[in-house]
């Protein structure tokens, strides 16, 4: 059986990595690089999409370890909803270098809204 600690040190690692990713899709697509002048696409879409994978299962597998009664909480519905727009997000590097500067300031927010779903878990 995998501990909770486990469960989260996975999660936390596979955020990093998602957010690492995207930062550099960030900067490619702000300094007007397109899809077909990235060299990295296929690791870096290999990268994202393993990071979010691990992302929900550690996910899933911290939420088991708390045994919270009673279904899925809001605060986790929320995360899934960032979750979400985490993952679609690598698609819209591709729509300019416009959309990657927003993007830039955008992710990080994501990222905090969901850290502070996890810690403060409001409803």
């Amino acid at each position: 059986m995998i501990s909770y600690n486990a469960y989260k040190v996975v999660h936390l690692l596979s955020i990093i990595l998602t957010f690492s990713i995207l930062g550099g899709l960030a900067l490619h697509a702000a300094n007007g690089g397109s899809r077909d002048t990235n060299r990295a696409r296929k690791l870096t879409g290999i990268l994202h999409g393993a990071g979010l994978l691990l992302i929900l299962v550690s996910g899933f597998g911290v939420l088991a370890r708390l045994a919270l009664p009673g279904g899925f909480p809001g605060w986790v519905m929320a995360k899934l909803v960032l979750w979400l727009l985490v993952g679609a997000s690598a698609v819209l590097f591709k729509r300019g270098p416009g959309v990657g500067k927003n993007l830039i300031w955008l992710l990080p927010l994501l990222g905090g809204v969901g850290a502070w779903l996890a810690v403060v878990k409001p409803f």
